[in-house]
């Protein structure tokens, strides 16, 4: 639920399956779409008449909701009868009454939409800004965190790195990655426990132990929605039985973290105990279904069963305790669809009845009898099934009371569950990834060695080509050059989800990475037209520049991808050296610029924050070779027409664009010829091309050149 007043939103957010229920309020529309970028909410509730509501109409699940459900004192009083509490000191004190609007309709429209109490809820928890590093909706998707640029989740930072046990483990990883901590000592917890797991090779033990506990946190709640099934409270059971062991093996461990998680999931005994003997071990889908408490669980239950099953056995008793009673050996016990059961008597004998029979039939030959026993027996016998459902449905209601009674201590137990499953698959992916574990330092700096893009180093066929980065207070800002398809992209990408996972707590890819405060992070990468707000790829470009103009402080990342690209070539080099420049002296943001306009390279000379590096290529005849490696200063060139003719343009094109480029890099006037003139050069002989190579002077660039030659040579390509 959103409200807002002027350029202030408060926002609520209610995940029901968890009783997670928390608010926070921020400043600026911008940021308020960032929180839902990360949030992603299935239903959003907005006050009726919201001027801002054309923000948010196009968000699946928009609902409109009537102003008075946004009153802030109904709102409060709304929270305080929900956790039982005079007062929320913790929320009032921080001026937070938007949210607490937003928070009160929230929770009301929860109420009524699920038809009952919510007692899973019984907290509300405060979302600062400045516990996490900021991204906004345009770097999540530049990212790829989550969600690729295709829309699917295949090859995202998240598959790559999310092998948790369980689904709520696998939820929280989501989160953490979505929502990088900020606060050192918190992420140092974190690594040493990762650490402390890798040491004692303990991560593949509790990956098994967790991978059979299922999604514990969900289970909880519909125990608390009185809507849990038989089978999820067996799969609760399991849990329980393994708390006892899995709580021992941590603790021995020793080390903070883990051993305070070790506290958090205790054990239950009592309730495990319980579960054992009121549930068969393998019971039905439904209790509807019936068949579902273990017998010896309750008397009553028994016997209803006892009876329906056992009817057969007690009609022959009966009758032989009849036929002695009364000295009628021919006295016989039946039933029949009409007049149920009954004591049959041949007509010659029937007056041999005792006084406590009672006529319920005159056949040709025989009188039927019930008696007063026969009639209590049919009475449980004919109801002893729907009896039993019923009792069966009783008992398993008053089990889940039983179970809810301890819902904040297993709610606890589930969320540390859901941690210990966080960290085993970090320390499992530390391992078989061949990460490393980053030093997070208080100076103001980026320095990583040999770091890898955390995605394509997994996905590429060909190894990996690592590379190093050094940002600091003296070197603020990288102007990257180099050919399309040279890695330039990639590069930057990387250096951001480096800087990401080492703020989760987790290893990251490369030999070594010492990083400072980060705050925020901003890319610039990549734009197309915005046709149903009537904005020009331009215009989305210079929008988005703006935006981290604004908000850009002297601690976040920005990366920038050839900003001014989208109009002409003066008005877009004047506007990326403009923006260059800001960033480098002015905010002092630490700072990827990746551009093709090399007169910016010029920058470094005249700012000593900038610095130029550059990923080379080796250009042979009409090949093109992208050697991905990092290398200080300025490129020299961007190999544009290569790379348009290994995308399959026409050869014609090709030689005109060349002719083109001739003619304005001579600075003369450009005459594009109605066809191109083609000189064909006949290539060097074989003796030609091993007469270059000079053993004591090769370079191992040289070397790759004459090796393609040589492999043309030898394809018969010339």
């Amino acid at each position: 639920a959103i409200e807002n007043l002027r350029d202030n939103f408060g926002l609520a957010t209610l995940d029901l399956t968890s009783g997670r229920f928390k608010i926070s309020q921020v400043k600026g529309k911008d940021n308020c779409l960032s929180e839902l970028e990360r949030l992603k909410p299935a239903e959003i509730l907005i006050r009726e008449n919201n001027p801002q509501k054309k923000l948010f109409i196009n968000y699946s699940g928009f609902n409109e909701r009537p102003s008075w459900e946004f009153d802030e004192k109904q709102g409060k009083k709304q929270l305080l009868e929900q956790f039982e509490k005079k007062q929320l000191a913790h929320i009032e004190e921080k001026n937070l009454n938007l949210a607490i609007a937003a928070a009160g309709c929230l929770l009301q429209y929860a109420k009524v939409t699920q038809r009952c109490a919510l007692p899973h809820i019984h907290q509300i928890q405060v979302d600062q800004q400045d516990d996490s590093i900021l991204m906004d909706a345009n770097t999540r998707r530049n990212l790829e965190i989550d969600v690729n640029l295709q829309g699917s989740k295949k090859n995202t930072l998240l598959a790559i790195y999310d092998h948790t046990a369980t689904p709520m483990g696998s939820r929280l990883l989501s989160r953490i990655f979505k929502r990088p901590m900020t606060k050192q000592a918190q992420i140092q917890r974190r690594q040493q426990a990762v650490e402390a797991l890798i040491t004692h090779h303990a991560y593949e033990p509790l990956h098994d132990a967790l991978k059979g506990i299922g999604d514990i946190e969900r289970i909880i709640t519909r125990m608390a929605l009185k809507s849990a099934r038989p089978r999820d409270l067996i799969k609760l059971q399991d849990c329980l039985d393994k708390l006892p062991q899995m709580q021992a093996d941590l603790t021995q461990l020793n080390q903070a973290l883990l051993t305070k998680r070790a506290e958090q999931i205790q054990t239950f005994p009592a309730m495990a105990a319980l579960l054992a003997s009121a549930i068969i071990e393998n019971p039905p889908m439904l209790i509807r279904d019936g068949g579902v408490i273990a017998e010896g669980f309750d008397e009553t239950l028994d016997t209803l069963r006892n009876l329906s099953e056992n009817a057969n056995q007690f009609l022959i008793d009966l009758e032989i305790q009849e036929q002695k009673r009364t000295g009628i050996s021919t006295l016989k016990v039946g039933f029949n669809r009409v007049h149920g059961y009954y004591i049959e008597i041949s007509r010659g004998q029937s007056d041999k009845a005792p006084d406590n029979y009672t006529r319920r039939q005159t056949l040709k030959n025989a009188e039927r009898f019930i008696t007063p026993e026969l009639k209590v027996f049919e009475d449980k016998v004919l109801s002893s099934k729907s009896k039993a459902l019923a009792r069966e449905k009783i008992l398993y209601d008053e089990l889940l009371d039983k179970l809810v009674v301890d819902l904040q201590k297993l709610q606890l137990m589930a969320t540390a569950l859901a941690d210990i499953d966080v960290l085993s698959n970090l320390a499992e992916r530390a391992v078989n990834l061949n990460l490393q574990k980053p030093q997070l330092v208080t100076d103001n700096k980026i320095n990583i060695i040999a770091g890898r893009h955390p995605v394509l180093d997994q996905v590429l066929e060909e190894p990996f080509v690592p590379n190093d980065i050094a940002l600091d207070q003296e070197q603020k800002m990288l102007i990257i050059t180099g050919p399309n398809m040279g890695g330039k992209s990639t590069y930057m990408r990387q250096i951001a989800l480096i800087t990401l996972l080492a703020h989760t707590g987790s290893f990251v890819p490369a030999k070594e990475a010492t990083i400072g405060p980060i705050d925020r992070i901003f890319t610039r990468i990549g734009a197309s037209d915005d046709i149903a707000g009537a904005r020009s790829t331009f215009m989305v470009e210079m929008t988005e520049t703006a935006n981290i103009f604004q908000h850009a402080t002297s601690q976040s990342l920005v990366l920038m991808d050839e900003i001014g690209r989208g109009t002409s070539t003066y008005d877009g080099l004047s506007l990326a050296g403009a923006c260059a420049a800001t960033l480098a002296e002015d905010i002092k943001a630490f700072t990827l610029f990746s551009t093709h306009y090399f007169e910016l390279t010029q920058l470094a000379e005249t700012y000593p924050s900038i610095a130029n590096v550059h990923l080379d290529a080796i250009e042979h005849r009409d090949n093109i070779v992208f050697l991905h490696a990092v290398n200080k200063g300025p490129a020299n060139k961007s190999y544009g027409i290569q790379v348009a003719q290994l995308a399959g343009l026409p050869r014609k094109v090709i030689l005109v664009a060349k002719k083109y480029l001739a003619d304005l890099e001579n600075k003369g006037t450009p005459q594009l010829p109605a066809s191109p003139p083609i000189k064909i050069v006949e290539p060097s002989p074989l003796s030609d091309a091993l007469a270059q190579i000079e053993p004591d002077t090769l370079s191992p660039k040289e070397a790759l050149e004459i090796i393609y030659q040589l492999k043309e040579i030898a394809h018969g390509t010339h």
